[in-house]
């Protein structure tokens, strides 16, 4: 997928393993605005890499010299066989990339490629003061389900999350078959 954004290309492709330090610190960027993230540090590769599906794993990259300025990626929501097709989504954009459409781009396709896996639900949990994540997850079909009150403790600040969720309409019991046990 390729997209023009003020001149500069953006393409969506595979995230790969040598994007790590990319990957990193983009996402301490997030964790500095203090409304992306419960977490504090970025994780090891090997944390990472294993906390995430092996597919799909996105970036986007930018310019002639395909800079990285955004991914996204999801985690399984659980261990048990019958959730297998529900995922958590995981988007991040670079800050002097930010409102360019990157992260819109990057969850597009991140759904169309989920449904290509035979996912049925994706879900995010967005703090309430991150109304930019909550809109551009809204635009792409995800309705919000509820809040979590005090979910977490952050810096001695309890924090809510808001729960939203995004149902396949193309992945049915037939398509999911393969993830269902």
């Amino acid at each position: 997928m390729s997209l023009a954004s003020n001149a500069r290309a953006l393409a969506i492709d595979e995230l790969l393993p040598g994007d790590w330090e990319d990957v990193r610190r983009i996402f301490l960027e997030g964790v500095a605005t203090g409304n992306a993230t419960f977490e504090t540090r970025a994780p090891s590769w090997e944390r990472w890499d294993a906390d995430h599906l092996a597919k799909p794993r996105l970036a986007a990259r930018e310019g002639n010299e395909r800079r990285l300025v955004g991914w996204a990626v999801l985690s399984p929501f659980s261990s048990r066989a019958v959730y297998a097709g529900v995922a958590e989504v995981s988007v991040y954009v670079a800050a002097a990339a930010r409102g360019r459409g990157v992260g819109k781009s990057l969850l597009a396709e991140l759904v169309a490629r989920s449904e290509a896996e035979g996912l049925w639900t994706l879900q995010a949990g967005i703090f309430p003061e991150n109304e930019a994540s909550i809109a551009l997850h809204r635009a792409q079909g995800f309705q919000v389900v509820g809040m979590r009150r005090r979910l977490g403790c952050m810096a001695g600040v309890w924090r809510d999350v808001v729960l939203l969720e995004r149902r396949s309409d193309t992945v049915g019991a037939t398509k999911a078959k393969g993830r269902i046990a």
